[in-house]
């Protein structure tokens, strides 16, 4: 699969697009600055080899077969007006979480309830929002040498569309989990400020979440 990932320069897009050339897909990197993108989508390469390209977040998005978005929180209201036609009829998976580094709370999120959901409402209901990926952490994901020690969490109202994000996820190695429907992305996403927290306070970078007894 073509999978463009917008905001791709960061921790997480980057680990996320080494993840998926190692299984085997393409990857397209997003940026605001197409020279930045390309620089990445090098260092990629080099790392885990395979078909990536660096763009600008809207050259991507309309290239992707699926879009990805780890953009910063304060990035949404900028950047998906600009890709919302390029994004109709695509699986759109919000890695997205609202933090705030600087006071508390650590997790803001908007009125609406969720990243995904104000990704979902920028895009308009062409677009097949789905949350997922957000609580992986990108020291996880960037290292290649050992499998990912956590599960995938998803949601969504698309029955379709969580399907191929599980697929996604599966090819990476992941156990996936169905968590229902796009309104409960607000606590997916809280999920990730708590794990921030887990690795604030014990000093380290990959605390993940396992659901037991299944």
């Amino acid at each position: 699969m073509k999978i463009a990932i917008l905001g791709g320069t960061g921790k997480e897009g980057a680990g996320l697009g080494l993840r998926w050339l190692k299984a085997g897909h393409s990857v397209i990197i997003g940026s605001r600055e197409a020279e930045r993108a390309q620089a990445k989508a090098s260092q990629l390469r080099a790392q885990a080899g395979g078909q990536v390209m660096g763009m600008t977040n809207a050259e991507a998005a309309q290239a992707g077969e699926l879009v990805v978005l780890t953009l910063p929180y304060t990035g949404l209201a900028r950047t998906l007006p600009e890709v919302k036609g390029a994004c109709q009829g695509k699986v759109v998976v919000s890695a997205v979480v609202p933090l705030t580094f600087e006071g508390e709370p650590l997790f803001s999120p908007p009125p609406i309830g969720s990243a995904a959901e104000e990704a979902q409402q920028l895009l308009g209901p062409g677009a097949r929002v789905v949350a997922a990926f957000h609580h992986i952490a990108a020291h996880e994901l960037a290292s290649l040498e050992h499998p990912i020690q956590c599960d995938l969490l998803v949601c969504g109202d698309d029955q379709a569309a969580k399907r191929q994000v599980i697929e996604l996820g599966t090819s990476m190695g992941l156990r996936a989990l169905d968590l229902g429907p796009l309104s409960n992305a607000g606590q997916l996403e809280g999920l990730t400020a708590l794990l921030a927290t887990i690795n604030r306070r014990y000093k380290v970078k990959n605390a993940g979440i396992r659901i037991t007894g299944l």
